[in-house]
């Protein structure tokens, strides 16, 4: 049996191990229909994925949804069957063999290193697989296949395109039904339909992975940017703007020519290679290289808003959450070793109130370790992870390990927060930089009077502001705190000749620096009304006869809740509170 997969009872497993071997498992039974159905298909990988899994197809023709109907039948014949799921290490011709018809079987075999590589099978289907199953096809949960996408060949676009099947998987019918009344959720919150209804930003395939920014957008954008920038002045961060392009000699510096290469954008200009910047890390060590430092300097909190541009693949791309242009809340801290604790945890306190004035609520913590691919000892890396982990310790927070998921140049603190339908999504990172401030040979004068190396951390907090407010879009479906909302007010008038008062009223808020809008158009106060609550306007005030008479408007708040009719100033004065208490939360 490949790696002794069954030597443990599969009830014996932990949930979690099970359940990946339930979606493992069940992309192989989903396989075995398809080959049944199209004895002609090429199959090329299945893994287990969140929420399910899925399979890639080469079919002689495109699936429709009563193909999704027939295959599922199949499923559950083999489920029914109980067949047993077998494995083992077999040498590589014995699987160019049993593969010979299958092409990309046959390319993953030439990338496996070994001289053996995992051949499991139940029943007459037989796969190329590294392992990690049920023991039968009986054990799969609850699974209902979900829908047909495209995708590339290993996600690359120069790749033949493949059908893709998707199925979810979860271990009960309980568990499955609760996960689609979820999606339904999610689906009303996608940011990309909200960005579109909300008129905030659009994608087009002119410029594949970079959103166009509308002009309410882009309120929302610098208000986080603004909001970020306020907070630096208070936490001591010096704000700098570096060069897009550098010359290649500084990417081999910092290691990300070695490293990272492929995921940027590189051009020759005078027989010179030129690099887009990716991140700003490089650009603040020049920065602090180019100039003499003492340790009265430090700590040196350095923070860039700058476009970054990365070279992520087209199959990847979706909406804001993953795009090739955007900018980041990015800042390096550069100090000595006995500030380091002192640092982290102020960087934590300012995670806990961004997130708080945003009403992301208690984030959990994970610290990510070396990966494969990285710079630096066993041995520094070791002594960085337990320097993270003693300061989240230190600070009364607790984490959890991601290992292999650190940085090239170092270990990183991961903060995730749940959403409002429940999903768990990554923002905020610090992280200990273990090769750039030594081969960028950063030095400042110590109180001994020698040359000491800094410590230099990387901390982003909303992380990408490109992705934070996709997910920040759905987790509010919209409806943006009032000191982040675009438009924070729209005046109705009942008829034309409140026109002029409904004017005033904008004026008056405006005055007090907020963002007012007055609805002039033709249609209804009742429409005027259901158009603002679809906009998501925090407040709607409405205006007539008697409203001009006494200096107020008949407000409204966004859930349609009449909270009657109130004078101007005391309006002015509930929305100054409200924006500068942010004591509304994300709904």
């Amino acid at each position: 049996m490949a790696d002794n997969e069954h030597d443990i009872p599969f009830k014996d497993l932990p949930p979690e191990e099970r359940l990946f071997r339930m979606r493992h498992s069940a992309a192989h039974v989903l396989a075995e229909a398809v080959l049944e159905m199209f004895p002609e298909a090429k199959y090329a990988i299945g893994p287990p994925v969140d929420n399910g899994f899925y399979y890639d197809f080469d079919l002689p023709r495109t699936l429709n949804p009563d193909d999704l109907v027939q295959l599922e039948s199949r499923m559950r014949k083999s489920v029914k069957a109980n067949l047993p799921i077998t494995g083992e290490q077999i040498p590589k011709d014995r699987a160019r063999e049993i593969f010979k018809d299958q092409p990309y079987k046959l390319e993953l075999i030439e990338g496996i290193e070994d001289d053996t590589v995992g051949h499991f099978k139940h029943g007459e289907f037989q796969d190329l697989c590294r392992g990690g199953h049920t023991e039968t096809t009986g054990q799969l949960g609850a699974f209902k296949l979900d829908r047909v996408a495209g995708a590339y060949w290993r996600g690359d676009e120069k790749n033949p395109m493949l059908q893709r099947v998707y199925g979810l998987l979860f271990p009960t019918k309980e568990e499955l039904k609760a996960y689609e009344q979820m999606r339904e959720e999610a689906e009303k919150r996608d940011h990309r339909r909200l960005g579109r209804e909300l008129d905030l930003f659009h994608l087009d395939p002119i410029a594949p992975g970079a959103p166009f920014w509308h002009p309410k957008g882009t309120l929302l954008y610098n208000g986080l940017v603004d909001y970020m920038r306020e907070l630096y002045v208070e936490y001591g961060y010096s704000e700098v703007v570096t060069p897009q392009l550098f010359n290649v000699d500084l990417w081999k510096t910092s290691g990300h020519y070695q490293n990272f290469a492929d995921d940027m954008y590189m051009f020759e200009s005078d027989d010179e290679e030129i690099g887009v910047k990716p991140m700003n890390c490089p650009g603040h060590c020049h920065y602090f290289a180019s100039g003499h430092h003492s340790y009265r300097d430090l700590p040196l909190r350095l923070a860039e808003f700058s476009r970054l541009h990365r070279n992520e693949r087209s199959g990847v791309l979706h909406g804001l959450t993953r795009v090739r242009a955007f900018s980041q809340d990015d800042a390096h801290i550069y100090c000595t070793p006995e500030q380091f604790d002192q640092e982290i945890f102020t960087v934590f306190r300012m995670i806990e109130r961004v997130y708080g004035d945003l009403g992301l609520g208690e984030p959990t913590i994970r610290l990510a370790t070396k990966p494969g691919k990285a710079v630096g000892s066993d041995e520094d890396w070791d002594h960085a992870i337990d320097l993270l982990g003693q300061s989240v310790t230190k600070a009364g927070k607790e984490f959890t390990l991601a290992p292999g998921e650190g940085a090239f140049y170092g270990p990183k603190l991961e903060f995730h927060f749940k959403d409002a339908i429940g999903r768990s999504w990554q923002l905020g990172t610090v992280q200990v930089d273990l090769g750039m401030p030594a081969s960028f040979g950063l030095k400042y004068i110590g109180e001994d009077g020698a040359e000491h190396q800094p410590m230099m951390i990387h901390r982003a907090i909303l992380g990408s502001l490109e992705r934070f407010i996709g997910v920040y879009i759905e987790h509010t479906g919209g409806h943006f705190p009032l000191w982040l909302a675009p438009v924070q007010a729209v005046v109705i008038p009942i008829a034309d000749r409140h026109l002029d008062y409904a004017g005033s009223v904008r004026s008056q808020l405006r005055d007090r620096g907020f963002r007012v809008e007055v609805d002039d158009g033709p249609d209804r106060m009742g429409a005027k009304i259901r158009k603002a609550q679809l906009q998501k306007v925090p407040y709607m005030l409405v205006v007539g006869d008697r409203e001009q008479e006494e200096g107020a408007a008949a407000v409204r708040d966004r859930t349609g809740d009449d909270l009657g009719a109130i004078p101007i100033f005391q309006i002015g004065d509930r929305m100054v509170d409200e924006r500068d208490t942010r004591t509304a939360q994300a709904r």
